[in-house]
């Protein structure tokens, strides 16, 4: 690439410490400044005490507007030749823009997780009917259509690739395999772990801004916990979470020791405490960031075949998966007593991180993959015709949608 200037429009400014969102965007962001690239993040939202301050890496921060032609303006002052979209509904949202104004940049749709499989999934968990039926959703539909627009589109979990390859024929040179890119695990590190002994009591974390958390708290409270604190009377089951609402304080029931504590200050050093990350996740997709944090810390954890989707490949679980309830509590109660059992699940985690999460066997080839197709964007982009066909419909009708809601702001 001639010019390295990366724009990266922003959903919300990023909180590693409220979601794994944050902490994924803000590792996007090293990896790109650890690669020679001139990084400007812009953003519609609002910032929270919690915002990571990017300026503090080196990076350009710029508040922006929606249904706005001042972004027009400053995209074109800006003049990026790569331009990475949050989440598909900010590509929606300023797509078109980026279009008009700098059409020869690079676009990569950072997806988190799939959206409409998620969506799809807790309908399933509502009515429970079975997942093909709730898959061909409108957000899916949207969600694709803004993948095809994009030159290329990161996806977290390799379940997810395969899904939008077989399922959706997305043609492969448009999706890109990238999971957490994390620090390896060292001898160092692992002599600091707090002890079997030391430890006590269970751990629930996630941010409750995200539905599948608040299911899971809710599945813990009237399906799981009830049994599990008959089984282990002196444990605590404690659950953190950034955001929690009124309705999840509610739960709260020390008499139970069902503990809500709102939001953790330090997610890994909570979860280094206890005994056991609690996870039964009933529905969701993409990678869990929680229990990356668990292994980073040495915590065993105890979920079920979603929440475990795609994170292990063909390693043992840090733990282990269940879906059936009784035997969920059954396993729970022999990791919990049996120190040998844990001692081995957590090994297992150590493994999962050093050859499935190790930022140094992603972090070059995917640049060197973003050079090649910027390279070759042209070709790359005849190759997907579909893409340039959604592009001139779909992109239009946004356009005056956004332009007449942009003229109704000014009266």
């Amino acid at each position: 690439m001639d010019a390295n200037k990366l724009l990266i429009i922003g959903l919300v400014w990023p909180e590693p410490t409220s979601s794994a969102a944050g902490t994924r965007m803000v590792q996007l962001v090293e990896l790109f400044l650890a690669s020679g690239f001139e990084v400007t993040f812009g953003c519609a939202a609002a910032k929270s005490e919690f915002s990571f301050n990017l300026a503090s890496l080196g990076v350009a921060e710029k508040q922006i507007k929606l249904n706005d032609e001042s972004f027009n303006d400053f995209i074109k002052d800006a003049k990026p030749n790569l331009v990475v979209y949050d989440r598909f509904v900010i590509e929606e949202q300023f797509g078109w823009r980026v279009q008009q104004e700098c059409p020869s940049a690079m676009t990569i749709l950072d997806t988190e997780d799939l959206h409409f499989l998620r969506h799809a999934r807790q309908a399933v968990a509502k009515s429970k009917n079975d997942e093909p039926e709730h898959l061909f959703n409108d957000t899916a539909k949207r969600e694709i259509a803004s993948i095809l627009r994009c030159d290329l589109s990161l996806i977290i979990s390799e379940e997810e690739v395969k899904l939008l390859q077989h399922k959706f024929r997305i043609d492969q040179s448009l999706l890109y395999y990238l999971p957490f890119l994390e620090k390896e695990i060292t001898t160092a590190e692992i002599e600091k772990w707090t002890s079997f002994n030391e430890r006590k009591d269970f751990v629930f974390i996630g941010n409750f801004l995200h539905e599948p958390n608040w299911h899971t708290v809710q599945f813990l409270k009237t399906k799981i916990w009830p049994i599990l604190r008959k089984r282990i009377p002196q444990a605590q089951l404690n659950v953190y979470g950034a955001y929690p609402s009124e309705k999840v304080f509610q739960l709260n029931n020390t008499k139970e020791n069902f503990n809500i504590l709102g939001r953790a200050d330090n997610a890994k050093e909570v979860i280094s405490q206890h005994r056991i990350l609690l996870a039964p996740i009933q529905f969701g997709a993409g990678a869990k960031g929680k229990f990356i944090d668990a292994m980073h810390v040495g915590t065993p954890s105890a979920t079920t075949s979603v929440g475990a989707e795609a994170m292990k490949g063909n390693l043992e679980w840090n733990g282990f998966i269940e879906d059936d309830v009784d035997e969920f509590i059954n396993k729970t109660v022999a990791l919990y007593q049996n120190e040998e059992q844990w001692h081995c699940a957590q090994q297992n985690g150590i493994k999962i991180i050093n050859e499935r999460y190790n930022a140094k066997k992603f972090s070059d080839q995917f640049i060197e993959k973003v050079k090649d197709i910027y390279a070759k964007l042209a070709i790359h982009r005849h190759n997907n015709f579909f893409g340039q066909i959604l592009k001139h419909h779909t992109v239009q009708s946004t356009k005056y949608m956004s332009l007449w809601i942009e003229e109704k702001n000014k009266k």
